[in-house]
């Protein structure tokens, strides 16, 4: 059957949810109950003004989830996290303490891994899975001191809880050898993807678009300088993401942009979701992403789910979320991070080379029909929430 969601960045879907009927029965005629799992989320999860990876995942799973067996009973705790003010604090620690002992619990890691004095001994009482869909310390521009108290609180708590649910492989890597966790208690559940209709493209090379937040990690600034260093080639390029989480930076980004007297080509377009993201994407003939962070790149997925060409950054879990097709070829181009010049030059190629184009349009077609969907998360996620012993934690 089908059902309305939501995907990364707000659109509304009609995507399919295993029906209902499918569960095993407990007595051949009534379907079975199904579990619980307590979904702690961030505020904003569902604002469509602040559209994230991690907030579409989180509303994706808990739409999924009852398919494969769980019930989601939400709490979305407001605050800015990682790092909350008294009131938030307060927040979480009551919908921690509400829960009953034994309950099995989802912690979204931006509310649960900077408060470990909060989680941890709830840890002790709780069988809990941390769902982390970013290392506290790896977000661009934090202060040295910060991240590392970022971190360290981090580690508490991930060594705190039997299970950890990272989204992609490297990422899994990534905390294991970073935080000294135990291997088999660190899974990974990456992101799925809807297949959308082929984008039809511009003119096949000159419309280029980035969906991301303009945040100093995404690291727009440098797609700007390689932009300004390739403005004799006919591009236009729209960057769709969220303007208001990092105002300094957006400020900075639009003087960077009149500054090389590129108000014309290249547009801040604040978010968007629905029909206007489907028409962005439906235009763009290349994506391009230029974070220094990544753990998969959902928006990466997202163009290849529409048979759209990648250029990105070489960095965390991105090489993964460009993936190949079947036939190996790969879909996108991955250039090194702090380097506008290497973009520049693919962007070159890019437009000077139609071979490349076609290969690369080719292997994304591939990809698109080879991405897997988020009923392979949901699954995987159902898997892990199965396997939490069944006493909880004791931390040691």
């Amino acid at each position: 059957m089908t059902d309305t969601t939501i995907d990364r960045a707000g659109t509304a879907r009609l995507d399919y949810v295993p029906p209902q009927a499918s569960f095993p029965r407990n007595d051949g005629i009534i379907p079975m109950s199904l579990r619980t799992v307590h979904f702690v989320m961030p505020g904003g999860v569902d604002d469509p003004a602040t559209p994230s990876g991690g907030n579409a995942y989180d509303r994706r799973v808990c739409l999924d989830l009852p398919g494969f067996g769980w019930r989601v009973d939400r709490h979305v705790v407001a605050g800015d996290w990682p790092r909350p003010d008294a009131a938030a604090r307060t927040a979480l620690a009551r919908t921690l303490r509400g829960l009953p002992d034994g309950a099995v619990v989802l912690l979204d890691g931006l509310v649960a891994c900077g408060v470990p004095e909060l989680v941890v001994p709830q840890a002790r009482r709780l069988r809990t899975a941390v769902l982390v869909h970013l290392p506290l310390g790896d977000e661009t521009g934090l202060d040295p001191a910060v991240a590392a108290d970022l971190d360290a609180r981090e580690r508490a708590v991930l060594r705190a809880v039997p299970a950890v649910i990272a989204t992609s492989d490297w990422a899994v890597r990534r905390l294991v050898s970073h935080h000294g966790l135990a291997p088999d208690r660190v899974h990974v559940a990456a992101p799925g993807a809807d297949i959308a209709p082929l984008a039809p493209g511009t003119d096949g090379v000159s419309r280029l678009l980035c969906v991301a937040a303009v945040t100093p990690r995404k690291g727009q600034h440098r797609l700007v300088e390689a932009l300004a260093a390739v403005a004799d080639l006919p591009w236009s390029c729209a960057l769709v993401g969220g303007l208001t989480q990092d105002p300094g930076y957006v400020a900075h980004l639009r003087s960077r942009i009149r500054g090389h007297g590129l108000e014309d080509r290249l547009e801040l377009t604040g978010p968007r979701s629905g029909a206007a993201l489907d028409a962005s994407y439906a235009a763009a003939d290349l994506m391009v992403l230029t974070s220094y962070a990544e753990t998969y790149g959902m928006a990466v997925t997202e163009a290849l789910a529409r048979g759209i060409p990648v250029l990105a950054t070489d960095v965390g879990g991105l090489p993964e979320a460009v993936g190949r097709a079947p036939d190996g070829s790969v879909p996108g181009i991955l250039v090194p991070p702090e380097d506008p010049a290497a973009i520049a030059a693919e962007l070159r190629g890019w437009f000077g080379e139609a071979d490349v184009r076609r290969r690369l349009k080719a292997a994304a077609r591939g990809r698109r029909a080879a991405l897997g969907g988020w009923a392979s998360t949901a699954q995987g996620l159902a898997a892990v929430l199965r396997r939490l012993p069944a006493e909880p934690r004791r931390a040691a």
